[in-house]
């Protein structure tokens, strides 16, 4: 008797998240595990070859690579090209199911911040479960976790049944504009979807997973402050007035004060003034000329904005506008908001349902319950493009850190337990009807 209590005693402690798993889910884990080697192989060939947003062929030639890895699990892929905007293109692949269930929209990008001459191009394996690559984890990484789940559905046969569409983006890092053209098709697809699921990086507070239902959106600004110019020995005389300098200083120190609030940040990245002031083609580089003893006539400024909805970045941008229009006698100025703006995806019930379901994922997984991860944390992404039509959840790629430089690294446990959740969630979500 004793040793038959033991031996059920270790069943119930063996696995016990199996058993809330359904088989075919039990199976997707098992597949998601065997295939862990082949899904670290694949990041290596991505990682390896370069797909800086601005060099277009190898941005094509990742896009290949994942025509060749979509194509056998049944999905119907084209490429977009996007010369018209000044970028490689997208991938856009379709798998029909049963019609009935949940729609699905994945979401991942092709290109990473690292041009040609980088001189971070590797793949390398460090220490135990971390990797080492230019745009490992941002978003080769969220590419591979992608396959993964797909694979592990087709092997446990809840693939065959799933609508699913995925856009692989080959400009997420560096737009092509116009904006409206380079996300015609993202959009588009999400028209076509009941959810979005991004695939861009997992988001942790010390060890433990974080769920995403939020994340800013991100918009350019370019103050252009004038004055009359001469003799220093006139400035703020009825007739010369304050210059462009103190015009772009009143301005910039009225946003500071006036500006703030919750879930909002405004930066000035680049400032130039002078009796001469220009900014280069791509508006990164400024040169300037001026002496102490003349009046400034110009002085730009340029900056970023992040606001968490569509409604608090118009509020604000608003706000900014009637700012600048407050003139120093003598001296006038515009603000301009650059074309290629990423919206923000606000929290929404929808959204934080999805993160509901996923939970549930995580505790048949055995796994632990992921919270809310504040959006003032998180970067702009593709998913603010299609947010206003489609709830959705960020952050279903691999964790690591430091990206968008050198030494960028991702852990590689983290692609399985990540496939793992996708699939799980995305086989329930094809069985739930529109």
């Amino acid at each position: 008797m004793k040793a038959l209590l033991t031996f059920l005693a270790l069943a119930v402690l063996a696995t016990p998240a199996a058993a809330r798993l359904a088989p075919a889910e039990q199976k997707i884990v098992r597949s998601v595990e065997s295939e862990q080697g082949r899904s670290i192989a694949l990041l290596e060939r991505l990682v390896n070859q370069n797909s800086g947003s601005l060099n277009l062929p190898g941005v094509e030639a990742v896009g290949k690579m994942m025509r060749s890895e979509l194509e056998p699990l049944g999905f119907a892929v084209r490429w977009a090209p996007m010369a018209q905007v000044g970028r490689a293109g997208h991938i856009v692949a379709t798998h029909r199911g049963s019609g009935r269930g949940k729609r699905m929209l994945l979401i991942a990008h092709l290109d990473t911040v690292f041009e040609p001459d980088s001189p971070f191009q590797r793949f390398v394996r460090k220490d135990g479960n971390i990797a080492e690559g230019p745009g490992i984890g941002d978003d080769k990484g969220g590419m591979v976790v992608m396959v993964a789940a797909l694979r592990a559905m087709q092997a446990a046969g809840t693939l065959k049944d799933s609508d699913i569409e995925i856009v692989l983006t080959g400009d997420e890092e560096d737009s092509g504009n116009p904006i409206a053209i380079a996300r015609r098709d993202l959009i588009a697809a999400a028209g076509r979807a009941d959810l979005a699921l991004d695939f861009e990086g997992l988001a942790q507070e010390g060890d433990r997973d974080m769920g995403s239902i939020a994340r800013r959106g991100s918009a350019s600004w370019q103050v252009t402050a004038k004055g009359r110019t001469g003799h220093s020995s006139g400035i703020f005389s009825k007739d010369m007035g304050n210059g462009a300098i103190y015009e772009l200083s009143r301005i910039l120190a009225a946003f500071r004060t006036e500006l703030p609030e919750p879930n909002l940040t405004f930066n000035v990245g680049l400032i130039a003034g002078g009796t001469t002031a220009e900014l280069d083609k791509d508006l990164i580089r400024a040169t300037a000329t001026g002496k102490t003893n003349i009046i400034p006539p110009i002085a730009i400024a340029r900056g970023d904005l992040r606001a968490l909805s569509l409604d608090q970045q118009e509020r604000v941008m608003a706000k900014m506008r009637e700012i600048v229009g407050r003139h120093l006698a003598g001296s006038s100025a515009e603000i301009a908001f650059d074309d290629g703006a990423y919206p923000p995806m606000a929290p929404t019930p929808a959204s934080g349902a999805l993160l509901a379901r996923l939970n549930a994922v995580n505790r048949d997984l055995g796994l632990a319950e992921m919270g809310e991860f504040d959006p003032l944390k998180r970067g702009a992404g593709d998913i603010g493009f299609v947010a206003h039509l489609v709830p959705g959840l960020v952050g279903l790629g691999t964790a690591g850190n430091g990206a968008h430089a050198p030494g960028e690294t991702v852990d590689l446990a983290s692609i399985p337990r990540q496939a793992k959740r996708a699939a799980i969630l995305m086989s329930r979500l094809a069985k739930e009807p529109r």
